[in-house]
């Protein structure tokens, strides 16, 4: 008799640790998710102010050289050396396309967010069309817009450039005050698999940096009272996302 209450002592014992154990971890699980997102996040956002000081700073240098650009075209029309000043032209064309400033939104984060993620897609041989003009009347504040459409770009970029052909690759962006919502809608090229739990996707490459990113656009959305809608089809992936605007 003795032995069998020590063994439902024991059984209890196990199912009460074992509830603890569940109950721990339903609290502390979530606070490690939001630390690791928050981490993610931060580093995100260093990647995007050094991606933006980096065309900043392009800029600046190409301002500065602006006026000796001048003398050497000048100095070549002189000399009648036309060939050479269309070569050192069409050089210094494509060195200013990697820095010209490709879209006007109206919202100054925005546009930095946009016109440096545009850079770094061109320069990986990634064709970009955008339209973009951002709202006053947008709810949502400058910093979580800009976390949306940076977490959005750099998915798109990563997902064209594993497209081996490189005439294949694309981005579209649209971004616009639709039926009195804010629309935002990037498209891109993918090449291989993504992956679906549910109604989210995610990208088989560094799955877990794409995650935290995905929940991060997720979260912002429900907080703004949004809604989002991810499809994916031959080859091409899209994501919409409505924001309500304010009067």
């Amino acid at each position: 008799m003795t032995i069998t209450i020590s063994l439902y002592t024991l059984v209890l014992i196990i199912i009460i640790i074992g509830f603890i154990l569940y109950v721990l971890y339903r609290i502390f699980l979530p606070k490690v998710v939001d630390r690791r997102i928050s981490t993610y996040q931060n580093e995100l956002l260093e990647n995007h102010i050094s991606e933006i000081d980096e065309l900043y700073h392009k800029i600046r240098g190409w301002r500065h050289d602006y006026h000796n650009h001048i003398q050497i075209m000048i100095a070549y029309l002189e000399l009648g050396k036309t060939e050479e000043m269309m070569k050192y032209l069409r050089d210094l064309d494509k060195d200013l396309s990697t820095i010209d400033q490709v879209i006007k939104t109206d919202n100054i984060m925005v546009d930095s967010i946009l016109n440096t993620k545009i850079s770094i897609a061109e320069k990986n041989n990634i064709k970009v069309t955008a339209d973009a003009v951002v709202s006053d009347k947008v709810a949502i504040s400058d910093i979580d817009l800009c976390v949306i459409i940076g977490n959005l770009l750099d998915n798109a970029i990563e997902a064209s450039m594993t497209v081996e052909n490189e005439e294949e690759r694309f981005i579209r962006i649209y971004i616009a005050e639709k039926m009195d919502q804010f629309y935002i809608y990037v498209s891109n090229s993918f090449e291989g698999k993504i992956k679906k739990k549910g109604s989210k996707y995610f990208t088989t490459k560094d799955e877990r940096q794409r995650g935290y990113g995905i929940i991060r656009i997720d979260g912002i959305v429900e907080k703004n009272q949004g809604m989002i809608n991810r499809q994916s089809e031959r080859d091409i992936f899209a994501t919409e996302i409505i924001l309500p605007l304010s009067y």
